[in-house]
C-alpha cells in the first residue's frame, strides 16, 4: 500500500518510498514492483503519472485520474508554475543560500535510448537552496578526524534528468547516498551507522493549481524512516519541522 497524501475525483498525490521505479524501465528490468501498477491496484481504477522521481529519490508524486487532467498537470509542470521543494543531506558546510545555473548535458543511456546516434546538446538548468542545519560530527570518515554535513533544502526551477544531484556535486556538496555523484566511504559510513543506505533526497513539498478548480494545493510529506534517523542523530527535528 502506498500512503496517499492527497486525493479527490480528479487527482491522487502518493508519498513514493525511496527505491521504487514509477513505472517499467529498461534499465531496471528485474523489478517487478511500479508506483503506476501498486496505486492502480489500490485504487481500482487506472491512474495517470504526469511527472517522475528517480527511483532512489522519496517524495510526493502526482498521477491523474484521467488523461484530460493529465494534460492539464502536464502542462503546469512545463510551464514551471508548480513549486517543488526537496530535503537533501549533503557532504560538508554548505553555504548558506544561493543559486547553481549550471547548463546539464543529458547523456544517452545505453540501454534506455538505444536508437538515440548524439547525445543532447546542453540544457539551461537552475537550483536554488538553503542550508537549513549542519554539524561536525565526530568521527573519521575519510582523512580528517571529524566529518561535516549539511541539511539543505533545494528548489529546482527546470526539471533536467539528475538535475539536483548533479548540481550538488558541481558545487563539491554531492547529496549522501548518491552511488554515481557522491563518494562511496561516506555513503557506507550513513549505511553501518544510521542503518540509512538510501539516497538522502526526498521531495517533501509540492504547490500548484488545482486542474479543476483553479485553487491552491500546498502539500507536504516527511523525509521517510531511515531520513528521519539521521536527522534524529543529528538533532535536526526543528528545522524539519519547520520546513513541514
Amino acid at each position: 500500500m502506498l500512503d496517499i497524501i492527497h486525493q479527490d475525483d480528479t487527482l491522487v498525490v502518493i508519498d513514493k518510498p525511496a527505491g521504487l521505479l514509477v513505472h517499467r524501465s529498461k534499465i531496471d528490468r528485474h523489478e517487478t514492483q511500479f508506483a503506476l501498477q501498486i496505486l492502480r491496484d489500490q485504487l481500482g481504477q487506472h491512474v495517470f503519472p504526469v511527472h517522475r522521481l528517480d527511483k532512489p529519490t522519496s517524495g510526493l508524486l502526482v498521477f491523474a485520474l484521467s488523461s484530460e487532467v493529465a494534460m492539464l498537470l502536464s502542462e503546469q509542470f512545463a510551464s514551471r508554475t508548480i513549486a517543488k521543494r526537496y530535503l537533501a543531506v549533503v557532504r560538508g558546510y554548505c553555504p548558506e543560500q544561493g543559486e547553481i545555473d549550471h547548463a546539464l548535458k543529458e547523456k544517452h543511456d545505453r540501454i534506455a535510448d538505444t536508437q538515440a546516434k548524439t547525445d543532447k546538446p546542453p540544457q539551461e538548468a537552475l537550483t536554488y537552496y538553503r542550508r537549513l542545519a549542519q554539524i561536525e560530527w565526530p568521527e573519521a570518515v575519510d582523512r580528517y578526524p571529524q566529518s561535516r554535513y549539511s541539511l539543505v533544502e533545494l528548489l529546482p526551477q527546470t526539471g533536467r534528468k539528475h538535475q539536483l544531484r548533479r548540481h550538488m556535486k558541481h558545487i563539491g556538496h554531492p547529496i549522501i547516498g548518491d552511488a554515481t555523484h557522491g563518494k562511496g566511504v561516506h555513503n557506507r559510513f550513513f549505511a553501518r551507522r544510521f542503518d540509512c543506505a538510501r539516497l538522502l533526497l526526498a521531495c517533501t513539498g509540492l504547490d500548484f493549481e488545482h486542474p479543476m478548480t483553479g485553487r491552491p494545493l500546498q502539500l507536504s510529506a516527511p523525509p521517510g524512516v531511515a531520513f528521519k534517523r539521521v536527522i534524529d542523530a543529528f538533532g535536526w527535528h526543528d528545522a524539519v519541522d519547520r520546513l513541514l
